[in-house]
Parts: C-alpha cells; structure tokens; sequence
C-alpha cells in the first residue's frame, strides 16, 4: 500500500520531503506533482523503476524518459548543448517544458534512447520538486503519469493513490494540479522541433 504525503506546495515540510526520498533512495517509486501534471519519479540508478515505469504507462523501448533536475549546473551534468541551444532553454526555465539532448556518459545506458543517445531534461518551477531534489542530491528520474488507454493523466492524489496503490511506494498530494503534461522540445538534431505541445509555450520555438 502506497503512503499519502499531504505537503504545502511553497513552504513544504522538511520530514516529509526527508521521508520520500528516503523512500526513493530505497527503490520506490513515486506519484509526484509537476508544474504541469503528475509524474512517476525514481531514483536516477533505480535499474528496477525503468522496467515498472513501463509496465504501468504501457511503454516501449524508445520512450524518451526524462531527468528532473534542480538547476542548469545538474542538467549541465547529462546533456551537452550549446550557447546558443542554452540560451533558448534559459529564456523558458524553470517552467513545463521538458528538452530533448544528447545524453553525456553521466547517463546510464538504459536510460538513454537505445538509438539516438539521448535523454530529456527538465527544471520544473516547483518548490516542492526543488526540496525533493536539494534533498536527493542528484536529478530524479521521471515521466508523465499518462495511464494506458487514458488520454489525460489523473489530477487528483486521492485518485492515483486508488489507481496506482499496489504499483508505486507513495502518492504525494499538494494541491490541484493541471492536466497538461510539457511541451517536449527536441533540440537532438542541433535546431529546435516541437514534439508535443503541452502547457508550455511554444512560439519560441517554431
């Protein structure tokens, strides 16, 4: 059974934030709120959470996962981009867009896109996401919560923790949360290709 965490979204309790993720740091998987909408969240070595992040969403192996990170000093980390690619992610972030980049070798194999190299990053505008992160010491590895055969994820915390009891470690609950999941940017090819419009906008991009 998944624990419920009700934590204030600006101001959030510091032995909550310590309790999850000590549960990440012990293999478990997460229901967390973004600054779009819900996400499943695991630790970044959790070679376990890619396979049970599959199973629930349905996913195959070319699913771009994402790497939720605290600033661009971590991002920086994982991805390689340029001054001018660097520059258009800044003018955005933090904000509900998720990037799609070359993967550095900080990277772990199964993470990354089996073909392409790449990986997409992330730094949401959340405070509660911040802590968690500032806490963790190291990006989170995340993807949208869209359910198979659903096409919006779930907004409500009560309702995951009923959907997803016996699938995922813990449910954290801080208030509404939107249905819109990112915008996804792909920047792989050295230019800027919209490959979702979300929440985000995109006119800087196109």
């Amino acid at each position: 059974m998944a624990k419920f965490f009700d934590i204030h979204p600006d101001d959030p309790q510091p032995r909550m934030v310590r309790q999850i993720v000590e549960t990440l740091q012990s293999g478990g998987l997460i229901a967390y709120p973004t600054d779009s909408c819900y996400a499943l969240g695991a630790q970044l070595g959790n070679r376990e959470a890619l396979d049970r992040i599959r199973a629930i969403r349905n996913l195959d192996k070319h699913h771009h996962f994402t790497l939720v990170c605290k600033d661009f000093a971590q991002l920086g980390q994982f991805v390689m981009l340029d001054n001018d690619i660097f520059r258009s992610i800044k003018a955005v972030t933090p904000g509900p867009y998720t990037f799609i980049l070359p993967a550095t070798p900080e990277v772990p194999k199964r993470l990354a896109h089996p073909k392409k190299k790449t990986v997409g990053v992330r730094i949401p505008d959340s405070t509660l996401i911040h802590a968690i992160l500032e806490e963790l010491g190291e990006p989170m590895l995340s993807s949208t919560l869209l359910l198979p055969d659903e096409e919006e994820p779930l907004t409500q915390g009560w309702e995951i923790k009923e959907a997803l009891d016996h699938v995922v470690e813990a449910v954290i609950d801080s208030g509404d949360v939107g249905a819109e999941p990112t915008t996804v940017v792909d920047f792989s090819s050295g230019y800027a290709e919209v490959v979702r419009r979300g929440m985000g906008d995109t006119s800087r991009f196109e």
